[in-house]
């Protein structure tokens, strides 16, 4: 992979998560408390320097296949993810990401919580929400520039990346002080998905012991066909969403119809980053502190760090991790074969469309 590769790969990544994290630290300091917000900010880039100061060297440790496999199999599950996402919205079946929306929403959420202190902040509130936004996200952009540059060897690289990625979205929220509403994250999140989804199919048959024909120039070959074959499903299921809506509106009220038929029949999914926002809040700051509640909240927060952890590593589709461990597992098996590399990209030939039709029928 060339530095430029990696470094637009790194910057266009985690210039998502930055806006997503700064829509949630502006709608805390908006709606609550500034002076907590930022508190809660610098929390949690203290937690996530310490976890990659701690964590960061034990990934450089491992051995350089098992590396490309683990690796391989999460960018799989992250770009998967963001691939299905992205082609939902494309198509119509999926609300378009609306961060002021999302911005507005998580402002009247914060103004209704109830107010209260602890351990010297003036709202536990907004300290909580900051800290967990920018910590949730920041984890993910910590993955990506230690694991793509760990194993490309230009760690360096990759963090400036990062850094001016986080920089751009800071400096424009905080002229403007409202969410990024103008960056089109849907365009973003397709291309981060398809850059995502190609290096995890290199890396990860890599890992699995199978050989690619031009060594790294196989991704100039990976990257366009997964994006041809993205654009593909996005026409095919756009078509599908268009005659669908068409076939349930009343010829008496077509602009009645439209927007009735493309809700019900057209099975317009919810748009899941919010309940991933409303997920990292914390509760109250009016809670009472007894003892009963104390033992709730600790195994209210295990449960939503385990949750966590298995979003991240399964992601929110069992069955399509389940196929990229299987696809993994038989290219290992069939690794001594010239072919071996085929196996993994018609594994994600079949789940792409696999879990996007999953989503549909599941909403």
């Amino acid at each position: 992979m060339s530095d430029y590769a990696l470094f637009i790969a790194v910057f266009l990544a985690c210039l998502v998560e930055a806006v997503e994290a700064t829509t949630i630290v502006l709608a805390a300091g908006t709606a609550r408390d500034w002076r907590s917000a930022t508190y809660g900010l610098v929390a949690g880039l203290v937690a996530l320097t310490v976890i990659v100061v701690v964590f960061g060297p034990a990934i450089s440790l491992l051995p350089l296949a098992a590396l490309r496999l683990v690796v391989g199999g999460l960018l799989l599950v992250f770009g998967l993810q963001w691939m299905r996402k992205a082609i939902l919205r494309a198509s119509g079946y999926k609300a378009l990401h609306d961060e002021d929306a999302i911005y507005r929403r998580e402002v009247a959420e914060a103004r209704a919580a109830a107010r209260g202190g602890r351990h010297g902040v003036d709202d536990w509130y907004a300290f909580t929400l900051s800290f967990k936004g920018v910590l949730l996200e920041g984890l993910e952009v910590a993955f990506i520039v230690l694991t793509f540059g760990t194993i490309q060897h230009r760690i360096p690289e990759a963090a400036l990346a990062a850094a001016i990625a986080v920089v751009i979205v800071a400096i424009a929220g905080i002229a403007i002080r409202k969410p990024l509403a103008r960056v089109p994250e849907n365009t973003m999140k397709f291309i981060v998905g398809v850059m995502l989804t190609s290096f995890g199919i290199f890396w990860g048959a890599e890992g699995a012991g199978a050989n690619w024909p031009g060594a790294d120039g196989a991704l100039l070959v990976i990257i366009p066909s997964v994006a041809v074959g993205s654009l593909l499903l996005v026409a095919i299921l756009g078509r599908r969403h268009r005659a669908i809506a068409s076939a349930v509106v009343a010829p008496a009220s077509v602009a009645v119809g439209v927007h009735a038929g493309s809700a019900t029949a057209a099975a317009v999914v919810a748009d899941d980053e919010m309940e991933e926002l409303t997920d990292a809040q914390a509760p109250s700051g009016a809670a009472a502190a007894s003892a009963p509640h104390v033992r709730r909240t600790v195994g209210a927060s295990l449960l939503a760090f385990w949750e966590f952890l298995y979003d991240f590593i399964v992601g929110d589709d069992w069955q399509i991790t389940a196929g990229i461990v299987l696809a993994f597992a038989v290219t290992a098996l069939v690794s001594a074969a010239p072919g071996a590399w085929w196996v993994v990209p018609i594994a994600v030939l079949a789940l792409l469309p696999y879990g996007t039709l999953r989503a549909i029928r599941a909403h």
